[in-house]
């Protein structure tokens, strides 16, 4: 079964620009646990521009919600991650200035850096993940970090649908980093600019197990609800 992981960072997106307590991502991290989703993904950026630490504090202590924290390699965030103790981790590229992540990790750069990171968590037991581009070569690199799974970038593939052009070659790559990272033992995820179409076309991938989704689920709700939205999704890649 393919799994659903609701991002819900724009929750707390909505409740900073008022700078008060509503709407509340504890509340929605619940919320969306008990209308589908198999998981609750949040982002702790180093600027905090969503989600706050007392927040990733809160959302990881509920009971029986599984909880995918994207953190970035900052030594500050990956204590605080670790003292906490999400059920999985993934590691994402940060830069203050984008306005979304803009591509997986660059693994060749931060090779030794991220094997002492995923060093740190596989003795926890906390699951992690590396957020990559679909590289065949990062798949070959990942292996040899011995990580439990990598979330394929899909911003570009996503952006190829929304404007009508051809997405075949992308769709290509992501198939065969899929089945390379499957091979090798590795969970593949697949996340980033995903809506119902997207994720439609790349369900058909069977190595992918799990789609984190945030943006499009959290606007979409404005208009028909995450109770509708969260549905949809899961009967899409059922």
């Amino acid at each position: 079964m393919k799994r659903l992981g609701v991002n819900i960072d724009h929750v707390a997106t909505l409740r900073n620009a008022r700078g008060e307590l509503h709407p509340d991502p504890l509340f929605a991290a619940k919320y969306v646990k008990k209308i589908g989703a198999d998981s609750i993904t949040i982002h702790l950026r180093e600027d905090r521009r969503h989600i706050k630490d007392i927040d990733a504090k809160k959302i990881c202590s509920i009971k029986g919600l599984l909880v995918n924290l994207e953190i970035s390699t900052n030594p500050k965030i990956i204590k605080i991650a670790l003292k906490i103790n999400p059920d999985f981790v993934c590691i994402v590229p940060e830069n203050r200035k984008e306005i979304t992540t803009e591509g997986g990790l660059n693994l060749i750069k931060n090779k030794l850096k991220l094997k002492k990171i995923i060093k740190r968590f596989k003795k926890k037991r906390i699951r992690t993940s590396l957020f990559i581009n679909p590289s065949l070569n990062d798949i070959k690199i990942a292996k040899n970090l011995d990580i439990d799974c990598v979330e394929i970038h899909t911003g570009y593939f996503s952006n190829l649908i929304k404007k009508k052009r051809n997405y075949s070659k992308e769709f290509d790559r992501i198939k065969k980093c899929s089945l390379m990272a499957n091979q090798s033992g590795i969970e593949v995820h697949a996340g980033h600019g995903l809506d119902y179409k997207s994720t439609k076309i790349l369900s058909k991938i069977n190595q992918i197990k799990e789609f984190n989704i945030g943006h499009f689920i959290i606007g979409e709700s404005i208009f028909f609800g995450l109770s509708k939205v969260i549905k949809n999704f899961k009967k899409i890649i059922k």
